[in-house]
């Protein structure tokens, strides 16, 4: 079975936001008049032999574009299927701790997932300090981007070197950073290397686009830090595997790779 450790399955306030209008100058996509079907999100992982994907909310300030009862009604119609990821306002602290509470305990989510470049700051910013001791209370993981950014905001938030800072403070918080950190990759790895619960996803990149430093540690002392994401709808699974044979994984890495890691790290 393969597990997508980042995808979503947008809402037309998702997929329609202008903050994405960048990244169709490379899709050549129109943005979608209508809502997506569920149906089409099961059918492409089905294609690829996705047995389940992590799918997120999406919450930006004043924007919510996709709410946690939302990812949660969509998980309730394929729950073998979908797993819920969370998402929260980091600019109302209290609130965001007693979402994130509910997301876990209420609505059956598996982590929470904040993304810096919406925010326009770092990850070591003291707004998402609260967010990190709930989810080490609550015993879930962080997802987060790491690298530049596709739409026109500041990548510099993405730098993964800042999650060193995070897991200094923050030891017991599993991270799994998505995006593979690009143009920073060896940063990435260095902070993976040197923390133990400091995971890599490669999401938003093709098999054949993996940065050659990354399918090295993948291959090596990275067998257990690195998850298979897609950032579906953007990449679809089928894609996103297309050139996996390239990468000459053995079979006991490339089953970690695949699933294995997903399965320790979410508890699925």
């Amino acid at each position: 079975m393969i597990i997508d450790a980042w995808a979503q399955h947008p809402t037309l306030r998702h997929s329609q936001n202008p903050i994405f209008d960048s990244l169709r100058r490379w899709t050549k996509a129109e943005a979608p008049t209508k809502p997506l079907p569920l149906e089409i999100t099961i059918a492409a992982m089905d294609e690829a032999n996705v047995g389940q994907s992590l799918i997120s909310a999406w919450v930006a300030p004043g924007n919510v574009m996709i709410s946690n009862d939302e990812v949660a009604a969509f998980v309730a119609e394929y729950p073998q299927r979908l797993v819920g990821v969370g998402s929260v306002d980091i600019s109302k602290p209290m609130q965001a701790v007693a979402e994130i509470r509910r997301c876990i305990d209420e609505l059956g989510f598996k982590a929470i997932r904040v993304l810096p470049w919406l925010w326009e700051v770092p990850p070591t910013d003291r707004l998402f300090y609260p967010v990190y001791a709930a989810c080490c209370d609550l015993d879930v993981p962080f997802c987060t981007q790491i690298g530049h950014t596709g739409p026109l905001m500041s990548s510099e938030v993405g730098r993964p070197i800042y999650l060193d800072r995070v897991a200094l403070d923050f030891p017991e918080l599993s991270i799994v950073a998505g995006h593979i950190g690009y143009p920073w990759t060896d940063e990435a790895i260095a902070v993976a290397t040197k923390h133990e619960n400091i995971y890599i996803d490669t999401s938003a990149y093709t098999a054949k686009r993996y940065p050659a430093q990354l399918v090295e540690y993948l291959k090596a002392n990275g067998r257990s830090k690195v998850l298979f994401g897609t950032n579906y709808p953007m990449i679809k699974p089928a894609k996103a595997l297309a050139d996996l044979a390239s990468l000459d994984l053995d079979q006991e890495t490339q089953n970690q790779f695949l699933s294995g890691n997903a399965k320790r790290v979410f508890g699925l």
